[in-house]
């Protein structure tokens, strides 16, 4: 049994994909925001996460053709975001930590901090942490992806991301207790 989905802007797409400009318009102003707000989470600088906006529309653009319609056209969007988004980083020369042989990974659910904390300041000590660390938080806690996926965007071990997710869970918890 195929998986049904509605995308409720399946005619725009369509119009798209015949060369309508205003629909253009009116798809990049529906997706913009989020689009760009995913895309800081991953660079965390405003200027870079703009230029990588208008690389992924004018690459989705370029590539509706190869766009199946498979998916909404908002989680194709993304994926290209994403993958933007890491590009930039890896330009910049993202470096994961390195997990050390006699370092155990720890159980997630051992860490758990049902403190409540203002978002600003969330923010700013996610900003905080290393890219390696806060690549994995972002695409994990904020994007939804599960550490598989994330060691296949990323093209590290699962070990790699479950390791730098912890560690940076750590971090995180103890820069927001300063």
């Amino acid at each position: 049994m195929e998986t049904s989905f509605n995308d409720k802007h399946y005619e725009l797409v369509v119009a798209c994909k015949r060369g309508d400009r205003q629909s253009q318009f009116k798809l990049y102003n529906l997706y913009a925001k989020a689009m760009y707000n995913t895309a800081l989470r991953i660079v965390q600088d405003e200027a870079e996460a703009a230029d990588v906006l208008q690389e992924a529309f004018v690459d989705a653009f370029t590539r509706l053709d190869s766009f199946r319609q498979e998916s909404t056209f908002g989680l194709w969007m993304k994926q290209i975001v994403v993958n933007k988004s890491i590009s930039a980083l890896r330009k910049r020369k993202l470096a994961f930590q390195s997990l050390e042989e006699s370092e155990q990974i720890a159980d997630e659910t051992a860490e758990e901090d049902n403190l409540e904390w203002r978002v600003e300041t969330i923010k700013t000590a996610i900003s905080q942490l290393p890219d390696g660390y806060r690549l994995v938080l972002t695409l994990h806690l904020l994007e939804g992806y599960d550490h598989e996926e994330i060691a296949h965007i990323l093209r590290i071990s699962e070990a790699t991301s479950r390791s730098q997710f912890l560690r940076g869970k750590r971090k995180l918890l103890a820069n927001l207790r300063n």
